[in-house]
Formats: C-alpha cells, structure tokens, sequence
C-alpha cells in the first residue's frame, strides 16, 4: 500500500485516540506533520509525528478568523506543503477548498483502513467514536458503511 504525505488537524488524533486507533495514521500516511497549535491541543507529539509551523503568518491570520487555531495552521501548512489535509471541520474543510487543498476526513481514513485491511470492519469503529462524542453526520455514516460494504 502507498501511504501519502499528510498534515493532520487535532480532530483526526484525537477521535482515533479515544477508539484505540491513533496508531494506525502512519500505516496510512507518511510522512505526517502538525503544526504547534494542533500538537498543543492534542496535548502530545507521537514519535511518527513531526510539528511544523506554517511559514504564511498573514494567511493564518486571515484564516483564523472563521476557524480555530489549529485548523488555521493546519490549512495553510497543507497549503504550502501541498499536502494531503485530514481535516473534518465543515467551515474549516470549505476554507480549505477554496485554497485547492486536498483533504480526507477520519471517516475517510478509516474507510482506506478497511480497504488496506488494517481494521476489520467499519461499522464497529464508526459506533465507537459515536460513544465517544466524536460527531459524524447520518448521511456520512451511511455513504461510508455504504462504500465499506457493510
């Protein structure tokens, strides 16, 4: 399987954290970074993970005024690093689009973690992010477990 370049926003860590699979990011992605505002909401730096900073102060400005730090940083460093985006946000993922970005979300994640045969089964990782306040909207559940066959 080709893992691609990717720069991660704190959503994606920290979902797959609460359900046991953080570690499965670098068996999809690679390399991986996150800029400082991510690794500090997150709270900590895994050791596949690499903090970079975006170099476009004026572009994070400007994007932090309509979403929150770390996906602020996050869209301008994919920007510039013409990365791969894992980002779930709907207003950060439209800021995104608009710049050309690139993106996946967790569910897309996991969904090429099913296909790659890295997680059995959908359906199960889906229910236990829902128990674990992680947001996912019907009409994407259905589209993914769709998509996943089950």
């Amino acid at each position: 399987m080709v893992r691609i370049p990717a720069i991660l926003d704190c959503s994606c860590l920290i979902g797959l954290e609460r359900v046991g699979l953080l570690d499965m990011l670098p068996r999809l992605l690679d390399p991986i970074f996150a800029p400082p505002a991510v690794v500090g909401e997150f709270g900590s730096l895994p050791g596949w993970l690499t903090e970079q900073a975006p170099l476009d102060l004026g572009m994070v400005a400007a994007l932090n005024l309509m979403v929150d730090p770390g996906e602020a940083e996050a869209i301008a460093l994919a920007y510039e690093m013409k990365h791969r985006l894992i980002l779930d946000d709907l207003k950060a993922r439209e800021a995104a689009q608009r710049l050309g970005i690139a993106m996946t979300g967790t569910v897309g994640l996991l969904l090429k973690a099913k296909q790659a045969g890295i997680i059995p089964a959908l359906r199960p990782v889906l229910d236990s992010l829902d128990s674990n306040r992680f947001r996912i909207s019907s009409s994407l559940r259905a589209e993914a477990l769709l998509l996943a066959g089950e």
